[in-house]
């Protein structure tokens, strides 16, 4: 497998009306050897551009890609698809319904003309990586969705490819389907060591799988970190809102030193965490379903949702300081809180940014 560097790559398309749309800014990303990163963002935020050109489907107007060592796009220099040892899989599977379950594992190395003893043993090696054993004979109308997946899988294994490229794979999936194949991108990924870029709009997935994680916006990378800082630590307040469940809020800073800011928050004074020390002022607050608690002194909210989920309630809450403001949080099975309740919230942490 293959370190994965892009510098300076920026892609652009031509629109129906003789102009030029801009799907990825100069972006940099460096994807280590055996690294597992997903690109995580809304749809047409440029990830699958991002995707295609490292692929070889798409040139890029500017910049640098490269495997290894190896330049693949950049300048006068173009190396197709084929010839980039790049696997990808894609969430429609591209399997080929007439072959094998062997034959569409193996099907490159018969075009590369590897001998049959060698190419049997890949085939054979693939599948048995991905808990297929056996299945050479199958075709896939015989198979699962989530088999099917696997096959796919299987494949880029065999190819022996120095990057695995997953686009949107599990978006074809039934929620049962989608967790258990979530379990063998991971033991694929643990066994195989291999470098892999994921597509995917699903936070949910990004975090399950992801060593680190590009989040995407506007054809930008605008936070590339590990799954608990990108949570703890977004770097925007947009980011702090798509990735993961909880609430944004203004509030006004008081001081900041230290990574811990002083705020004011619908009356009430608490400490939270901040990003190295900053200016007093407005600033907004991410706060996380685990951020908020019961608290005597805390100020008042309204019950707006409260759901059983087994072991705790999940609750919906309008602080009574901004009723345009939802705040999440859970409560101990200890209660029967019913939406009208009236509480008293105080702040267990929470994370200052722009």
């Amino acid at each position: 497998m293959s370190e994965l560097v892009l510098s300076g790559v920026a892609k652009s398309f031509a629109t129906a009306q003789g102009g030029h749309v801009r799907a990825l800014e100069p972006t940099d990303l460096n994807v280590a050897n055996g690294e597992f990163v997903a690109l995580l963002g809304a749809s047409g935020c440029g990830k699958s551009t991002l995707l295609r050109l490292v692929a070889g489907f798409e040139t890029p107007d500017s910049g640098t890609i490269a495997l290894g060592s190896r330049i693949v796009s950049g300048g006068a220099s173009h190396v197709p698809p084929e010839e980039r040892r790049v696997g990808i899989v894609f969430q429609s599977y591209a399997l080929w319904p007439h072959m094998s379950v062997g034959r569409n594992v193996g099907y490159a190395l018969e075009v590369a003309h590897v001998p049959d003893a060698k190419r049997k043993a890949r085939i054979a090696e693939a599948l048995a990586s991905v808990d297929l054993a056996g299945y050479e004979d199958r075709k896939p109308a015989e198979l699962s969705g989530g088999q099917r997946q696997r096959v796919a899988l299987a494949r880029c294994l065999a190819m022996d490819p120095a990057i695995v490229l997953l686009d949107e794979p599990l978006a074809n999936l039934d929620v049962h389907l989608r967790a258990s194949m979530l379990e063998t991108f991971a033991a694929f990924h643990a066994k195989t060591k291999a470098t892999m870029l994921y597509v995917t709009h699903d936070q949910a997935e990004a975090m399950a799988l992801a060593d680190r994680i590009a989040v995407m916006e506007a054809g930008r990378i605008v936070q590339f970190a590990d799954p608990r800082t990108l949570y703890r630590e977004p770097a925007t307040a947009a980011i702090g809102a798509f990735v993961g469940r909880g609430a944004i809020v203004k509030t006004e800073m008081l001081a900041a030193q230290g990574g811990k800011a002083g705020i004011e928050l619908y009356g009430r004074r608490f400490r939270v965490r901040c990003a190295g020390d900053r200016a007093p002022g407005p600033a907004s607050l991410v706060l996380r379903p685990e951020d908020l608690a019961l608290a005597a002194d805390g100020f008042p909210a309204t019950i707006k949702r409260a759901a059983y989920v087994g072991g705790a309630w999940d609750i919906d809450a309008v602080p009574d300081a901004d009723p345009t403001a939802l705040l999440r949080l859970a409560l101990p099975d200890d209660g029967h809180p019913h939406a009208g309740d009236k509480i008293a919230l105080g702040l267990v942490d929470g994370w200052v940014t722009d």
